[in-house]
């Protein structure tokens, strides 16, 4: 190569290549502000207002959250798959990513506020009726979810091609959603706690208006985020996206699923989620059943572990450069499964009023490590098969969403069979640790295809950056 080639796509690449700007990365953040907040309360009070507010029992009510999981779990390939597509209708001109996010966004806020509603004329009907009632808003609002989840993620790989800027992103968005999550706690405490007349009492029938009061401030909230993300993020931009002069690479989608390389990433995604997912789920039962804490404590206590992600959130991307997605990982899986080892160690008077914060740090401290590590992951699996990144994306999703309807339906049907309060304790202790231990065996077993070059160049401020694309060749996670 001469010196002037060399010269033209030196100039080539540090254009399309150069790093994002931070308005940038922080309007990508906050567009899954609307999803992160309905999620919140998803995970965190489904349970508790189909079981305790509208008196459903564990078994109906668990199945009410696996009806929601397998219609996104349904969803997410479907979606991943046609936002894939570069369809040339008008409407897609706006973006194939934001055209979904979009259509996403209008589903979740017509169906999220019937979810945490009683049953509207019907109330008074069988419990059955009431289910199909709710079953039909939950499978448009997970429809939804699915669709803005697909498409904001399969956004990061296709606004830059730089790893360390990918984690970013990741970790940018992993903030936002904390900060989300804090957002719902602080509005249920402030409204169970402050504006409740019995500070001490437990979560009742009666408390089905303060639940709309929390569902509707947040969707306010996330409305004004969803709008700022379609106006500053252009999906065509000039950062590496999906304009890149040398094209977007696409593999075809029985070769994909042909590549074993996919089911190991899956299953450690599988593994994060139901740690992550599950400790949300069970530890306001297990806060309100075994240690008999009021209200207020059922919003408090998930406050403090989301403190404890926000916190360990800043830490993450330079734990990973510094260390590499394995270390970090088993790192955080190590963290979670000592706070589910104190969950099951600790009890009493000093543990309630004392050790139960710390051990909420702890569970926030380590999910969030794992789970934005385990993203980082399936970002680097996608490299630069952008074409592929919303299926990837979906496969992934699929397979977190059925593994955790089907566990909550299964444990929330077991309770019959095992009644007594340390019930959940269990669950938490034993079921989630061993989700944080399974997670950390698979990625240390997984391996990472890494391309070959045939020639590259090294940019100041980016990674390496290929210029031709050879034959791949397997090399471990460091």
């Amino acid at each position: 190569m001469d010196s002037s080639t060399e010269h033209l796509i030196s100039d080539e690449y540090t254009e399309v290549y150069r790093r994002l700007p931070l308005r940038l990365q922080l309007a990508y953040g906050i567009g899954h502000v609307l999803n992160d907040i309905c999620a919140s309360m998803w995970f965190t009070y489904l349970l508790v207002f189909f079981h305790l507010v509208l008196e459903f029992d564990n078994w109906q009510a668990g199945f009410m959250l696996l009806i929601g999981q397998v219609a996104d779990a349904l969803a997410t390939p479907f979606v991943g798959f046609h936002s894939d597509q570069s369809d040339n209708f008008w409407f897609c001109r706006y973006g194939r990513r934001k055209t979904w996010h979009l259509l996403g966004t209008v589903c979740v806020l017509g169906a999220f506020p019937f979810i945490f509603s009683p049953c509207i004329s019907c109330s008074g009907s069988h419990v059955w009726a009431q289910m199909f009632y709710f079953s039909i808003f939950i499978i448009i609002f997970q429809f939804g979810w699915a669709s803005v989840q697909i498409s904001h993620l399969s956004l990061i790989p296709e606004l830059t091609p730089n790893e360390h800027d990918r984690i970013k992103l990741t970790a940018i968005r992993y903030g936002f959603t904390v900060m989300s999550n804090l957002l719902v706690y602080i509005i249920t405490w402030l409204v169970l706690h402050i504006n409740s007349g019995d500070n001490e009492g437990q979560i009742g029938p009666s408390d089905a208006p303060k639940f709309q009061t929390i569902v509707w401030v947040g969707l306010s909230v996330g409305v004004l985020c969803s709008l700022i993300f379609h106006l500053l993020v252009k999906e065509g931009n000039d950062y590496g996206g999906n304009n890149v002069r040398a094209g977007q690479l696409r593999t075809n989608i029985a070769e994909l699923l042909c590549n074993k390389e996919i089911y190991q990433v899956a299953f450690t995604y599988m593994s994060t989620r139901l740690f992550v997912n599950l400790t949300q789920v069970f530890i306001p039962l297990y806060l309100h059943e075994y240690l008999n804490m009021t209200a207020s404590a059922l919003a408090l206590i998930p406050l403090i572990m989301y403190i404890g992600s926000f916190v360990t959130a800043g830490a993450i991307e330079k734990i990973n450069r510094g260390f590499g997605r394995k270390t970090a990982y088993i790192t955080g899986s190590f963290i979670g499964a000592a706070a589910c080892l104190w969950v099951l160690l600790r009890s009493g008077q000093l543990f309630v009023t004392y050790e139960i914060h710390a051990v909420a740090v702890l569970f926030g401290a380590g999910g969030s490590i794992i789970l934005v590590t385990s993203l980082g992951i399936t970002a680097d699996l996608i490299g630069d098969r952008t074409g592929n990144g919303a299926f990837i994306y979906g496969l992934m999703s699929f397979t977190d969403k059925l593994a955790n309807g089907i566990a909550v339906v299964v444990i929330q049907d077991l309770h019959k069979t095992f009644p007594d309060n340390t019930y959940y304790r269990n669950v938490i202790a034993y079921f989630c640790g061993s989700c944080a231990i399974v997670g950390a065996l698979s990625v240390i077993s997984l391996i990472k295809r890494v391309r070959d070059r045939e020639e590259y160049l090294t940019i100041p401020g980016t990674d390496s950056i290929n210029t031709n694309t050879a034959q791949a060749d397997i090399q471990p996670i460091h």
